[in-house]
């Protein structure tokens, strides 16, 4: 008659678990700065593009309509699309942007105007700022030329830090274009070739 022999599985060791935990705990920690920095870069890509999209959608509405269109940053507190009764008393860029037509060419929302889209607010933490031609608004003429004089610019940063940044630059021509950032610092160039050394002026 055969003995039945019991199969024992080895497992781990009260020593073998702690050490796998420790080396999880670190390679997680080690990956932890890495995936936030990629986020990051992605929110702000994100942003930039959103902005960039309005600009086009305005350039090409203004064409294709032959009105002028105007991108005007929004205060979500108090803005009603009412007519004349718009309020941008302290609102920034971040808080969100219309696109409409601006049939008496003032660069605000009123009567006989046409809402065209609305650009939800920027996450928490970003700022969006305009230079002085685009501190309010941007308007497109029905030739898709911009009627601010001389063109400008936008800045968009985390953490109001330069370091993570994109500026787009917008010509008189009405084209847009994200400003490159030829040593990849992460702080983007300006026309002249100089990076940028704010998030709230002077781009």
């Amino acid at each position: 008659m055969k003995t039945a022999h019991r199969k024992y599985s080895k497992g781990f060791t009260l020593i073998e678990l702690m050490v796998t935990i420790s080396i999880a705990g670190v390679l997680v920690g080690a990956a932890i700065p890495s995936f936030t920095s990629v986020i990051s870069s992605s929110r702000l890509s994100t942003s930039t593009n959103e902005l960039v999209t309005a600009l086009n959608l305005a350039r090409s509405e203004a064409v294709k309509r032959s009105q002028s269109v105007t991108v005007r940053k929004i205060d979500s507190n108090s803005f009603t699309h009412n007519g004349d009764t718009a309020n941008w008393a302290g609102a920034n860029w971040e808080d969100g942007w219309d696109v409409f037509t601006d049939v008496n060419n003032d660069g605000s929302y009123g009567t006989g105007d046409l809402l065209i889209r609305t650009f939800p607010a920027l996450p928490a933490n970003f700022t969006l700022r305009g230079n002085n031609n685009f501190a309010n608004f941007i308007r497109f003429t029905p030739n898709g030329f911009i009627s601010n004089s001389g063109g400008g610019s936008f800045a968009i940063c985390e953490n109001t830090s330069i370091s993570k940044a994109k500026l787009i630059i917008v010509k008189g021509s009405g084209r847009a274009r994200i400003a490159p950032d030829t040593d990849h610092d992460g702080i983007p160039e300006k026309e002249d070739n100089t990076e940028i050394s704010s998030c709230t002026s002077g781009f």
